[in-house]
């Protein structure tokens, strides 16, 4: 066996720690290189824009120098899904509806408002049978009501009562996830459905049913995005790529309905017709969230306070936004 001198030992010591010091450093960009980092996103059915990018692989690849990969995690709707993100169990909230994070406020979870779509206010609507007695809003007082609740179209529907001139405990309402709302509708166990494209989109031309009203004048419908306010300050350059694949989603849409709508067809299991007539009446204009653009939420925290929603009336400009100029999360109100 042959054993190294402490003279030998030394040699090769610095020489080793030489070859160290020489070596290029690793900035915290190039850790996250190394180690991937998954961004994990929530959505549901209507989040039309978050679909397209999935189905066409479109964020992936825009996501991939930076060694970033994406879990995609479907929710029925958009309540329980801030919960996740409340809880931590997803980092990105695909678009809700503009009541969603007013619940999610109240609940006092830490997330930021990183995009808005422009107000659909024709996406959502009341649905009645054809030969229903319901002819206007005035009728719905007694009757049987199905709606998600935190939906957007739970504030139609209050929007809808408040015009009318009828309280909420006025009308009996069954708070069911899509899905079962259009069960309870086609069986008569309800009298109105309301509910948000597509689910709309897919019941609108069939021979018994009608619309009694839609959101123009009602709810403007301005739907979301949101993300962990700890996801947003420590992966500033990930927000912003996925706000710029959102952005050129939407303007990808508005000009390719038709392929879009073929895209979306066999995920969402409806007809290209059917998903052409639910994009129609849907903005898809996604802009970064802006005072100007903020006032109805706090009308709609006043009515889900005021029909006892709400626990307690929220500020929501208390709210934060991402701020893309400074890469940091702001007040609303400031």
């Amino acid at each position: 066996m042959t054993y190294l001198t402490r003279r030998a030992f030394a040699r090769i010591a610095l020489a080793t720690m030489l070859t160290l010091a020489s070596a290029p450093s690793f900035t915290q960009t190039s850790a996250r290189t190394i180690t991937p980092l998954t961004l994990r996103i929530g959505y549901q059915k209507s989040s039309t824009l978050i679909t397209l990018l999935k189905a066409r692989g479109t964020l992936e690849k825009a996501l991939a120098p930076l060694n970033v990969r994406v879990s995609w995690n479907e929710f029925t709707s958009g309540l329980p899904l801030t919960e996740a993100l409340n809880v931590d169990a997803v980092d990105f909230s695909a678009d809700v509806a503009d009541t969603v994070p007013i619940f999610a406020q109240a609940a006092q979870a830490r997330f930021v408002y990183v995009a808005q779509e422009a107000p659909s206010p024709g996406a959502q609507a009341i649905i009645v049978k054809k030969d229903s007695a319901l002819h206007s809003l005035a009728d719905l007082k007694g009757k049987r009501i199905a709606v998600t609740k935190a939906a957007g179209s739970h504030y139609l529907l209050l929007a809808a009562l408040g015009k009318a001139g009828i309280a909420a405990s006025d009308v009996r309402t069954s708070y069911l996830a899509p899905a079962d709302g259009r069960a309870a509708f086609e069986r008569d166990s309800v009298d109105a459905w309301v509910t948000w494209d597509p689910y709309v989109a897919s019941v609108d031309r069939n021979p018994d049913v009608r619309i009694l009203a839609d959101g123009n004048g009602l709810a403007s419908y301005q739907r979301y995005y949101l993300a962990s306010r700890t996801f947003a300050s420590a992966h500033p350059e990930v927000v912003q790529i996925v706000f710029d694949q959102l952005k050129q989603a939407g303007e990808w849409l508005r000009a390719h309905p038709d392929e879009a709508a073929r895209t979306l067809a066999p995920v969402w299991g409806l007809d290209a017709s059917t998903i052409q007539r639910a994009n129609a009446r849907r903005s898809y204009q996604v802009r970064a969230v802006a005072a100007q653009h903020f006032n109805e939420q706090q009308v709609i925290a006043d009515a889900f306070f005021k029909n006892g929603l709400l626990p307690a009336r929220i500020e929501t400009r208390q709210a934060q936004y991402w701020d893309y100029a400074s890469k940091q999360a702001r007040l609303i109100g400031d």
